[in-house]
């Protein structure tokens, strides 16, 4: 079972602070476009798109288009925006799908992470760390070459473009006076830095998006689930389904390669010339990780639709029917399950990876799942247990959506 206890404690006035920063669009490069734009409280933690709309685009959910004239998006985001339910949970100790972000002292800062050395020290968690990373990409939040001058400094070094966003937010008056009150060793404004941003927008996460109290928690306290969900429960115990959706997250934290349909830009390496993704491979080169992806937890797994790495799949039928015959599966799937708004100058990319023959046969032979029959009663009942793995609560946040930021912007 799960309990408050079991997450990473967190200061509420820190969190306050994150909370307006996470819906500000101040810590963006273009400051169009906050955290909370592909993490909104309205869409479950997440966008309910297959492939983001970042920074550029407009609106918020599967409503958000790609811009128009020169803010219009170069790129779709290349991998679905994960929700951020339980992240601040004590056994969580790897992050991105690709488990680009660890808890370690290789570097001397607490974290195996993309910033490496030049991450700075001071972050209180991964959740506190994560929260950088986005500022920090081109087509999440940070834009492109020549439009702000934060793009221009991180492209000489990762870090050097968060000591502007920092100067932006700790110069609005009610910023500052918020750090100083919630930071002890915080004296005056311009001691606030990204560390503290990162601190504040990982209390926030952490104490916002918690959940333990779904039918599934109720069973663990003795109480029945419904006759369904009952057997689902069993199905999904007794058919290897536990097996990397383990622990009370329903989660391994391990890397498995499902043979999920290949489709958009890819989150392509320095060197490769086609628009693949090869998952944890990237961060460890090596061959034998190729196309495997961090197991997602289950834990209100029915609000998060598309599913998959890149969102591949529009229900959670179609995601159980892949996982019970992958090769049927990817035969089967069609561009349209994929939730992708119009973007008439990147269509003729959207698809394109499934021309290469040669890419398509390597990712169907990378695969750690091995079929198993389910009928479609078995379906049923599967798809009632991951419905009851839904917290009772999950619309009453403690904090929820601001109306206004300390900026001023427009909040999404």
């Amino acid at each position: 079972m799960i309990s408050p206890d079991d997450y990473i404690p967190t200061d509420p006035d820190q969190a306050r602070i994150g909370q307006l920063l996470f819906y500000d669009k101040i810590l963006s490069g273009n400051r169009n476009i906050s955290c909370g734009t592909c993490h909104h409280h309205d869409h479950a933690g997440a966008d309910g798109l297959s492939l983001g709309i970042g920074e550029g685009g407009v609106g918020v959910g599967p409503d958000r288009t790609a811009g128009t004239g020169p803010d219009q998006i170069r790129k779709r985001i290349p991998r679905n925006a994960p929700s951020l339910w339980n992240l601040g949970h004590n056994e969580i100790d790897v992050l991105f799908n690709d488990g680009r972000l660890t808890r370690s002292d290789l570097y001397g800062n607490g974290f195996d992470s993309p910033a490496e050395e030049w991450l700075p020290q001071g972050l209180d968690n991964l959740v506190a760390a994560q929260a950088l990373f986005p500022m920090a990409a081109q087509f999440e939040m940070m834009g492109n070459l020549g439009e702000n001058d934060v793009v221009g400094a991180v492209h000489n070094r990762i870090d050097r473009g968060w000591p502007i966003i920092a100067k932006r937010v700790r110069t609005i008056p009610e910023y500052g006076a918020m750090f100083v009150q919630a930071f002890d060793h915080i004296e005056e404004p311009g001691d606030v830095s990204i560390v503290e941003i990162g601190n504040a927008l990982g209390a926030f996460i952490i104490s916002e998006w918690q959940s333990f109290d779904s039918p599934y928690d109720r069973w663990l306290a003795g109480k029945p689930l419904a006759e369904d969900a009952e057997r689902g429960r069993q199905l999904f115990f007794n058919n290897r389904c536990a097996t990397c959706h383990a622990g009370p997250l329903f989660t391994d934290q391990q890397f498995h390669a499902l043979g999920l349909p290949a489709f958009g830009p890819g989150r392509t390496r320095r060197w490769d010339q086609i628009p693949r993704d090869v998952g944890r491979m990237a961060e460890t080169d090596r061959l034998e990780d190729a196309y495997r992806f961090r197991t997602p937890s289950l834990r209100n797994v029915a609000l998060t639709a598309p599913y998959g790495h890149n969102g591949a799949y529009p229900t959670l039928e179609a995601m159980i029917r892949h996982h019970a015959d992958p090769a049927a599966g990817r035969a089967d799937w069609t561009t349209d399950m994929a939730h992708l708004p119009d973007v008439p100058w990147l269509a003729a990319g959207d698809f394109a990876i499934q021309q290469d023959d040669l890419e398509m046969a390597r990712q169907a032979q990378a695969l750690d799942i091995r079929p198993m029959r389910l009928s479609e009663n078995d379906i049923s009942d599967l798809v009632a247990f991951l419905n009851a793995l839904t917290g009772e609560t999950v619309d009453q946040r403690p904090l929820g959506r601001p109306d206004t930021v300390p900026s001023g912007l427009p909040v999404d």
